[in-house]
């Protein structure tokens, strides 16, 4: 996958991740015999094995159910030049003029600004909770804590992604409003505290939402990727809904487009776009 005279290019920690989605110009595809369309699918079934067994990447595929776009895939890999080199497999490996790009998002996982330190919990738990420095309560209470820690970072920059059935993407950014509504003015202090909010609403959709934040700021054109698995629409409408009311989101919050997709294997995937 990758090409080999070329240096790879690593993040200092995580992933890059790509959104790719393409529209399937069928009058090229009918061009093609019985013999050439098995063999184009195959060609793609085999790239999507090479990638999916590269270690430290993921490629999920699924079905755009709108017409905005009719398939697509998501990729996750530390290299940019994997990424790239394999984006633009992808985009010719059912043959030329066959997948046309629709859309298309680079970001990368990172961890949070506003995750509570080591020391913020330890002052915490001395002062909410009156237990000493040292003392077992103490080193038990820092221990569970510092383990959750890892996991959540662990999570964020090297996720393993579910195989649930529907997938939700969009780009947002904080907004920078005329009339004041700028959530780069506001201090650290105050956009932590906004930020705890944001997460007790998210934590209530635990085992129903997997959400991925992924960082854009300079590699696309808004800050954010946000990607939403789940089992049914209803989690999704759901999750995106409540968070609407919570002020980050409807003070300091721009969306771009939402795409949904449907997981599947490649052969339902061939099987629901007609190829």
């Amino acid at each position: 996958m990758k090409t080999p005279e070329l240096d790879p290019v690593l993040p200092a920690e995580g992933r890059h991740v790509l959104h790719l989605f393409f529209r399937i110009d069928y009058g090229t595809w009918d061009l093609f015999d019985g013999v050439q369309k098995i063999e184009a699918k195959t060609a793609l079934a085999e790239l999507v094995q090479e990638v999916r067994a590269t270690p430290d990447t993921q490629l999920l595929t699924f079905s755009v159910v709108t017409p905005k776009a009719d398939l697509g895939f998501m990729l996750l890999t530390p290299d940019l030049q994997a990424a790239d080199a394999l984006a633009k497999q992808l985009a010719l490996a059912l043959g030329p003029g066959v997948l046309l790009p629709e859309y298309s998002w680079l970001s990368m996982t990172e961890r949070s600004e506003y995750t509570t330190s080591n020391a913020e919990y330890a002052l915490t738990l001395e002062t909410d909770e009156k237990l000493a420095p040292g003392s077992p309560e103490f080193e038990e209470k820092m221990t569970a804590f510092c383990t959750r820690m890892e996991k959540y970072l662990k999570d964020r920059l090297e996720p393993n992604l579910p195989d649930w059935p529907v997938v939700c993407f969009y780009p947002m950014s904080k907004r920078r409003g005329p009339d004041g509504q700028n959530w780069y003015a506001l201090d650290y202090a105050a956009r932590k505290k906004l930020m705890a909010g944001h997460a007790r609403v998210g934590r209530t959709y635990s085992g129903r939402i997997l959400q991925l934040i992924t960082g854009s700021t300079g590699l696309d054109d808004m800050e954010w990727g946000v990607t939403l698995f789940a089992r049914s629409t209803s989690e999704i409408k759901a999750i995106v809904y409540e968070m609407r009311f919570d002020e980050v989101s409807a003070q300091y919050a721009d969306f771009g487009e939402f795409f949904i997709g449907l997981q599947m294997p490649l052969n339902a995937l061939f099987a629901r776009v007609s190829l």
